[in-house]
């Protein structure tokens, strides 16, 4: 430990929940900055990943495959489109609602942008190896389901 720094309680160390919120820190620092690197955003990249993986899709269904707010939506969608990534259209079964598509460039950006999170997982894992990797996504997934049931 470095003069100047300070250990928390070795029994809070040791809490998964401790260790799970002070990761999460980082990831979402490392993140944060891939994203900055990719001019895009953390939502660009979960829309478009969406789009390219579901196909077009009307902004209610987004929202709800993404998890991101519907005003959200409309905001990052608004974003997408001027940069050409992707394109509204009326839907032929409902006049109300806009139907949203992928662009040939929002798919070479999706493409740049899987580039970059695979670093940053790169990055932000670093200790690990490929299978400790995968064993933590796999608890991660399971604690994950277990609180969204």
């Amino acid at each position: 430990m470095a003069i100047g720094e300070e250990a928390g309680p070795s029994d809070l160390a040791a809490m998964p929940s401790w260790l799970l919120t002070q990761s999460a820190l980082h990831a979402q620092r490392i993140i944060a900055e891939t994203f900055a690197a990719g001019n895009a955003r953390g939502y660009h990249y979960r829309l478009l990943a969406t789009l390219s993986e579901y196909g077009p899709a009307s902004q209610a269904s987004l929202g709800r495959r993404t998890g991101i707010d519907r005003s959200d939506v409309v905001a990052a969608i608004n974003e997408l489109a001027d940069l050409r990534y992707v394109v509204r259209s009326p839907d032929p079964a409902d006049g109300r609602r806009n139907i949203i598509t992928l662009t040939p460039a929002g798919e070479q950006q999706r493409e740049r942008l899987d580039t970059l999170v695979r670093a940053a997982q790169d990055e932000l894992f670093a200790p690990l190896t490929p299978s400790e990797r995968d064993q933590l996504a796999e608890l991660l997934g399971k604690v994950l389901r277990h609180h969204q049931h």
